[in-house]
C-alpha cells in the first residue's frame, strides 16, 4: 500500500545507515574513499536501476513470474563476461544461452492475449542486475567491501531521497513498519555476502546459485500474497534453469582441468 518509490528509498537508506553503524567503527571516513570511483559508480547505477525497475515490476506481476524471468541471470552473465571479462564461451555453452533464452520467452509469452507490458520491467532488472555482478567482479580485491556497500546505498539513497520524501505515506501498522526496518538490512547483508563471495570465485560459477529463490519464491508467493506458478512459468523456469546448471557444470569441469 506504500508508493513504489517512498519503499526503494526506505531500502536504500537503511542499508546506508546500517552499512555506516557496522563499518564506520573500524574504518572511519576512508570507508568513503575509493579506489576506483568511475567503476564504484556505475555498479551502483547499476543496481540502484535495477531495483527501481523491479519493484515496479513487482506492483504489476507476480513474485514467482519476476523471479523466474531473474533466473536467467548466469546466461545474461556469461554473454557479458565475453567481451567485459574477457573470458571465453564455446559452442555449447552458447547452445546452452540460447536455450534459456527460450526459457524465458516461455516465461514472458509475448504471444499471449495476457502479456503484462510490466514485464519488460522485469528485464530491465535483469540486464542491470548482471551488469552489477559483472562490475561486482572487476572491483573484487580493488575495492574494500566496506567502500562497496556505502557507495552502492549512499548514491542511490542520495538520488531517491526528493522522490522517496514527496510521496512518503506514514505506514499505519506495527507490520509495515517492521518491514521498512528490516528490508535495508536484508540488503545490507545480503550484498556483503554477495562481494566477499565474488571475491573467492568466478561470477559465472556463483550465478547460479539465484537458482535456490525458486523455493522461497514460490513459499511467499503462496503463503502471503496467494498466487500459485503457472503452468507457463514452471516450464519456463524449468528450461532456465536446466541451461544455468549445463553452464555451471561446464565452469566446474574446466576450472578442475586447470587445477
Amino acid at each position: 500500500g506504500l508508493p513504489v518509490l517512498q519503499i526503494v528509498f526506505v531500502r536504500y537508506a537503511g542499508h546506508f545507515l546500517y552499512a555506516n553503524l557496522v563499518y564506520l567503527p573500524q574504518e572511519g571516513v576512508s570507508a568513503y574513499r575509493s579506489n576506483a570511483p568511475m567503476k564504484q559508480f556505475m555498479r551502483s547505477l547499476f543496481l540502484f536501476g535495477g531495483t527501481v525497475l523491479n519493484f515496479f515490476a513487482l506492483k504489476y506481476l507476480p513474485i514467482t513470474v519476476t523471479t523466474t524471468i531473474a533466473f536467467a541471470g548466469p546466461i545474461v552473465v556469461t554473454l557479458l563476461a565475453i567481451p567485459i571479462l574477457g573470458e571465453k564461451v564455446g559452442i555449447r555453452r552458447i547452445a546452452a544461452v540460447c536455450t534459456g533464452f527460450l526459457g524465458v520467452v516461455v516465461v514472458v509469452q509475448p504471444w499471449s492475449a495476457e502479456f503484462n507490458p510490466a514485464m519488460f520491467f522485469s528485464l530491465g532488472t535483469l540486464l542491470l542486475a548482471s551488469m552489477y555482478f559483472i562490475m561486482t567482479r572487476m572491483l573484487a580485491g580493488v575495492e574494500g567491501n566496506a567502500t562497496q556497500q556505502i557507495w552502492s546505498s549512499g548514491l542511490a539513497t542520495v538520488a531517491l531521497a526528493p522522490f522517496g520524501l514527496s510521496v512518503w505515506i506514514w505506514p499505519d501498522n506495527v507490520l509495515t513498519w517492521l518491514v521498512l526496518l528490516w528490508i535495508g538490512a536484508f540488503g545490507l547483508f545480503g550484498h556483503i555476502w554477495v562481494t566477499i563471495a565474488h571475491r573467492w570465485a568466478d561470477a559465472s560459477i556463483l550465478a547460479p546459485l539465484i537458482y535456490s529463490q525458486v523455493f522461497w519464491a514460490a513459499l511467499v508467493g503462496v503463503l502471503i500474497f496467494d498466487t500459485w506458478p503457472t503452468v507457463w512459468t514452471l516450464c519456463g523456469g524449468a528450461i532456465i534453469i536446466a541451461s544455468g546448471v549445463y553452464i555451471w557444470r561446464r565452469e566446474m569441469a574446466k576450472a578442475a582441468q586447470r587445477a
